[in-house]
């Protein structure tokens, strides 16, 4: 009898989708970098990967800046997204699918699930009146002291509005018990949210004392519910709420979604085969959304909650958060023209810690660069290959350094620490250099065939711990091993 051949595990990852109302910044060129380390790694270990990312194309803030640029919204968020589509390429990430949210597919599910949320009275009628920040799209309903006048948002920094409207709501309050057991339970049915630090953050507001800026004034502990549409008078950019068309479906009650229209519904095929997410790659300042909103909108649904939520912090210039006024905004396009696509991805991966903030400057990658991509890596590369001439790949003497090296990357990979998973390459590498500076092959002929048989084949694992890291690298050094040319790798800057 044949043999049963027997199916891959599934790995299911994601990227939050960018917002389209401004060009691609350095800050989701992280996101989408270490997302993608994740899934070339799990790639690696032989499981069956699908890697999702895409652009959030609604709202108030996208039809200002469209209405700036004299588009209409359609034509402007088409230009954004293709941005971002096209940076996947320039970083040479391996997505699966690239998802955008004004697409027929995504808008049949946004209103499938409406209409499911609907049948079970998870959505109500309410009038409501309350602060309204723009930059974060959502009401601020935190109780907090408050300086004299509107409050300000603490992401932002900017003064909220107060808008007195009609909404659907949805009952985020239901579902805080058990969204609250799952995160403290981040066992097999739980929400393992990555960092430490955000995880406590979340049971905090879970806990806290929220007060509702409507009528009555009303507190109560845990999250209130929210609104899950705004007049469509006001939002005429986004999805019409069905059998509604005086309410404009909200922004994250549409984004979202993506996560399951990507996969088709949760009757498709592909949908049973990937979900539940196995990690959501999100940033700090989205933690609320993903880890309130989210699973309580995947509990209406009767669907099983995210595996891992991985949180990563911003990227800074010179110490300050990068903004458009004060004109230190890092284009990561320019960045990889100047330097390369694996540079740029290294620094993001070894400069910048893996779940805190992180500075960027020029001076700073100049001197990562450097030191450790062309004074490095390029260096031990191009001087053993150098000396490789009629020599045959043999096993190092030193392949204990080699075995230990690897089960250090791959306790630090599997807990997405990349920075430190590098830094064990880089001390294979370095132990490298120092036993060929021992060894001196170039003048004892004798040594010459163990020494240098032995760093090609360390350069051959080298190259296969790089591969989820520098995909472009990794593939170079393999070829360059084969036919023994030599290419330099990463010249000094």
């Amino acid at each position: 009898m044949a043999k049963v051949e027997e199916m891959k595990k599934k790995f299911y990852i994601t990227t939050s989708i960018a917002y389209t109302n401004a060009p691609p910044h350095l800050g989701f060129a992280l996101e989408l970098v270490q997302a993608d380390v994740i899934a070339r790694y799990h790639r690696l270990l032989d499981e069956d990967v699908f890697f999702l990312t895409g652009t959030d194309e609604h709202g108030f803030k996208v039809a200002e800046a469209a209405e700036k640029e004299r588009k209409s919204p359609e034509v402007f968020v088409g230009k954004i997204s293709a941005q971002f589509r096209e940076l996947t390429k320039v970083l040479n990430i391996s997505n699966n699918d690239f998802i955008r949210t004004t697409e027929e597919r995504h808008l049949l599910v946004v209103r499938e699930v409406w209409k499911k949320l609907r049948e079970k009275n998870d959505v109500y009628l309410k009038h409501y009146t309350g602060w309204y920040c723009k930059g974060c799209e959502a009401f601020i309903t935190e109780k907090t002291e408050h300086e004299a006048g509107p409050p300000r948002c603490a992401v932002h920094r900017q003064r909220c509005e107060l808008i007195k409207e009609k909404n659907w709501f949805f009952k985020l309050s239901d579902y805080t018990p058990d969204i609250k057991r799952a995160i403290e339970n981040n066992g097999q049915d739980g929400i393992n949210i990555i960092p430490e630090e955000r995880k406590n953050e979340i049971l905090k507001v879970l806990t806290q004392e929220w007060i509702d800026f409507g009528d009555n004034l009303a507190k109560k502990t845990g999250p209130i519910d929210v609104s899950f549409s705004r007049s469509a008078e006001k939002l005429r950019w986004g999805i019409p709420v069905p059998d509604d068309n005086s309410q404009t479906i909200y922004v994250w009650a549409d984004a979202l979604l993506n996560y399951i229209s990507a996969l088709g519904s949760p009757e498709s095929k592909k949908f049973k085969e990937f979900w539940p997410p196995d990690v959501q790659c999100i940033g700090k300042d989205i933690l609320k959304f993903h880890s309130l909103i989210w699973p309580a909108m995947l509990l209406s649904l009767r669907l099983k909650l995210p595996k891992n939520i991985f949180v990563h912090g911003f990227i800074t210039s010179a110490d300050q958060k990068m903004s458009k006024s004060l004109g230190n905004v890092i284009d990561p396009f320019e960045l990889v023209e100047r330097y390369g696509t694996d540079a740029v991805r290294y620094f993001l991966l070894r400069e910048i810690p893996p779940t805190e903030d992180g500075d960027f400057t020029y001076e700073k990658f100049k001197q990562r660069y450097n030191a450790d991509l062309a004074n490095g890596l390029g260096n031990l590369f191009s001087r053993t290959v150098a000396l490789s001439e009629g020599v045959e790949i043999v096993n190092p003497k030193f392949q204990k350094e080699i075995e230990r090296t690897k089960d250090e990357y791959k306790k630090a990979l599997d807990n997405f620490k990349f920075s430190e998973s590098l830094g064990f390459i880089w001390d294979l590498i370095s132990f490298c250099d120092k036993y060929i500076d021992k060894e001196r092959p170039w003048e004892k002929r004798d040594n010459k065939n163990e020494v240098i048989g032995g760093l090609l084949s360390a350069l051959g694992e080298i190259a296969k711990l790089l591969e989820p890291f520098l995909p472009g690298t990794a593939k170079n050094i393999s070829e360059q091993i084969k036919i023994r040319e030599i290419k330099p790798l990463f010249p000094r800057i």
